[in-house]
């Protein structure tokens, strides 16, 4: 008969740790993943939190399925996965929700100009909408984290170009930007009326991190553009009230 030892211990504590966990387990660990996250998390981020040859998209369609009649539902956005409030059940916790001031018409002008046509200028925004654009109207597009400085153009004056984020696609429940409307799609929720511009079309949208040819890397300080909110000039199709 072997003798009980130390060494023998030693040996089947090892042998234990080299058990791969089980699928439950992994499923058991990206759950705690998802919901400790404050944003989307991706498929390559879960790849890498959990145990070597984990089998992330069985996991993500299993929890998706066991969420999909809950309270919360495991949802594709921005390009992540992530917990949401299950869309039947938004109404009855809207008591619990703080109501957000409502964007200024500008604002939101400006919002669709940067998502469908990124990345562009402040001077590009002004030319598509046919009217000065404040610097108030881009920061506070700037705080929402709806909107980035993505580099600078390289032509006179080297201005900031900017794109949107994975807050925005978050925010309006976008796995990519592409899943922006097309021309033909916002006709038909009413959201285009009257008689538009002969040969208008929307681009489609891109917002790759990769700048583009015509892109510079951002300079050291502009880190803080935008921080400072003295001497704004007002936008004068902003109503009084609104940001």
């Amino acid at each position: 008969m072997e003798q009980d030892t130390p060494e023998n211990h030693h040996s089947s504590d090892a042998g234990q740790a080299l058990i791969p966990p089980t699928h439950e387990e992994c499923i058991r660990l990206a759950e705690a993943i998802l919901f400790a996250s404050a944003a989307p998390v991706t498929e390559e981020e879960l790849l890498g939190r959990l145990p070597e040859g984990s089998d992330v998209a069985r996991i993500l369609n299993d929890l998706e399925q066991f969420y999909a009649l809950r309270g919360v539902n495991l949802v594709r956005v921005a390009g992540g996965w992530a917990f949401r409030t299950a869309t039947d059940l938004g109404f009855m916790l809207a008591r619990n929700i703080v109501e957000n001031r409502k964007l200024s018409r500008a604002a939101i002008e400006t919002l669709a100009i940067i998502a469908y046509h990124q990345p562009v200028t402040r001077a590009e925004i002004e030319e598509i909408r046919g009217v000065t654009t404040s610097k108030g109207t881009i920061d506070t597009l700037l705080e929402t984290s709806w909107i980035r400085l993505r580099g600078r153009r390289r032509s006179p004056g080297r201005p900031v170009t900017y794109g949107t984020t994975r807050v925005f696609l978050d925010h309006f429940g976008l796995d990519a930007i592409t899943d922006l409307p097309g021309l033909e799609e916002l006709k038909g929720a009413g959201l285009l009326e009257g008689r538009l511009p002969a040969g208008l079309d929307l681009p489609l949208p891109n917002d790759t991190d990769t700048l583009l040819p015509d892109e510079d890397p951002l300079d050291e300080g502009d880190l803080f553009y935008g921080m400072d909110t003295e001497n704004q000039d007002e936008d004068e199709t902003e109503p009084d009230g609104e940001i």
